[in-house]
């Protein structure tokens, strides 16, 4: 495979175990790995004929934060077109921050997930041009654990918050559904906080970050003997979270022989580890978060209906963000201040025009997706406010969606906020609304009447006096 051949991971690694699994899961995507086990080697290696065909570098940081930093950077000056992952252990901000300012692609914390490195490779890789201010870095900073921490006022978002709110009081299951980087997780914590059970056990298991042939294990536990390598007994999540909490990400990837069991023991209440004679009695509350609609996978033959109706005594369905249109400026602002918290970081204001390059935006990766393009503006960022110039890709992107499709800009056509930071006046906030319907709706004005909700006389009087003298 001739794209296969181009694809040539550079691996940056002394340890032996953790090389061999990053080869593995490289190979499913159809990376060949050259694996170097220290920098002088990684170095040397760029300018061999091998070096030259390389299309990404993984620098696993056993070293301290300022050494790896002075190699990304010297990688950097001799390859600048050259993707660099770092993977390290440290979940530190700091460490991210200089990282990228030396000139990391992205930065993965250990234990990384198959999907969420496979996926970094895919970004840092992209045949289109780079845009790695879009890149979804799901490295959190330290969250709340409140629905104060949510910020929003959309009417779906609030509705989503409101029924959270109420199912967290109560003891029964609970399913989230809603696109990847909606807040799922931010809202199970939350959850979990408001809960009855919030001082009891609690784990969370992301099925797409645990290999098949162990989740049966990680779930349901196993005796010692059990099965070739299980040198010792192992208690199994729900077992442990035996009168707490399970949390169950990406439910919608349980294969069908573990949705079996997970049925039965939520059926009869009991769980029966592998290899076990007899069954133990548990109380798990279980809280799953799904991308997909569990309902549709049903439908299609992918999920056991019976499942589906033990985990959804409540069912959440947080909206995208692209529904949530309104909610960017202050989504924006909550985020840069979080952001400027952090070492290495400080406080930023932001332009109207910034505010108004992000509406623009459809925001394919949700609210992980615009963390990751401010975090990365703001590592940047000489000034004390982001401009639009921060955001060089995200211009380029609106660039080429408005020149296919040119009301894709209309969204950020009304301006709220006046040069020094303040609310313009609502009148002059309506008039810019109704010019912008009518230019939307190219005049048709029994159609702008209807679509802003008032008769057509009130929309006729309000053109005079708010002086809009043409439905231009």
């Amino acid at each position: 495979m001739a794209e296969a051949e181009q694809r040539l991971l550079m691996l940056i690694d002394d340890e032996p175990a953790q090389s061999r699994l990053i080869t593995a899961l490289a190979a499913r995507e159809g990376w060949r790995t050259l694996v170097v086990d220290e920098a002088e080697k990684a170095i040397a290696t760029l300018g061999t004929r091998q070096g030259m065909q390389l299309s990404a570098i993984i620098l696993d940081q056993w070293v301290p934060g300022d050494a790896a930093c002075e190699l990304i950077a010297e990688l950097k000056e001799r390859r600048p077109a050259l993707p660099i992952l770092m993977l390290t252990a440290s979940t530190s901000p700091l460490l991210a921050v200089e990282a990228m300012r030396a000139g990391a692609t992205d930065y993965l914390v250990k234990p990384v997930a198959p999907e969420r490195l496979m996926q970094a490779l895919r970004n840092a890789t992209s045949h289109e041009a780079p845009r790695y201010e879009l890149t979804p870095l799901t490295e959190k900073m330290p969250a709340r654990l409140d629905f104060d921490a949510m910020v929003g006022t959309a009417p779906g978002f609030r509705d989503a918050l409101a029924k959270a709110a109420k199912a967290a009081r109560g003891h029964g299951n609970i399913l989230i559904e809603g696109e990847s980087g909606t807040g799922k997780e931010m809202l199970v914590r939350a959850m979990h906080a408001a809960s009855p059970r919030a001082r009891a056990p609690y784990r969370a298991i992301n099925i797409g970050g645990v290999p098949t042939s162990s989740l049966e294990s990680v779930l349901f536990g196993h005796e010692k003997g059990a099965f070739a390598g299980a040198f010792d007994r192992q208690v199994g999540a729900l077992q442990h979270c035996d009168g707490g909490t399970l949390v169950l990400d990406e439910v919608d990837r349980l294969p069908p022989e573990l949705q079996d069991r997970l049925a039965e023991a939520l059926t009869n209440g009991t769980v029966r580890p592998i290899g076990a004679r007899h069954s133990f009695k548990v109380d798990v509350r279980i809280i799953s978060a799904s991308n997909l609609p569990l309902a549709d996978l049903v439908a299609g033959g992918h999920f056991r209906a019976d499942l589906l109706d033990h985990l959804s005594r409540t069912i959440i369905t947080l909206p995208p963000l692209r529904e949530r249109n309104g909610d960017i400026a202050a989504l924006t602002r909550h985020f840069l201040a979080r952001i400027g918290e952090q070492p290495g970081l400080r406080q930023l204001g932001i332009t109207d025009g910034a505010l108004k390059l992000l509406a623009a935006f459809d925001w394919p990766g949700n609210l992980r997706q615009l963390q990751a393009v401010l975090f990365r503006a703001a590592v940047f960022c000489d000034g004390d406010a982001l401009t639009a110039a921060d955001f060089p890709q995200l211009q380029q992107m609106i660039g080429e969606l408005a020149e296919a499709n040119q009301p894709v800009m209309e969204s950020a056509g009304v301006q709220i906020y006046t040069a020094d930071g303040n609310l313009r006046p609502l009148e002059e906030i309506e008039a810019d609304v109704i010019r912008l319907a009518i230019g939307h709706y190219r005049g048709r004005m029994t159609e702008v009447a209807r679509r802003l909700g008032i008769g057509r006389s009130t929309l006729y009087r309000k053109l005079t006096d708010l002086g809009i003298e043409s439905a231009a």
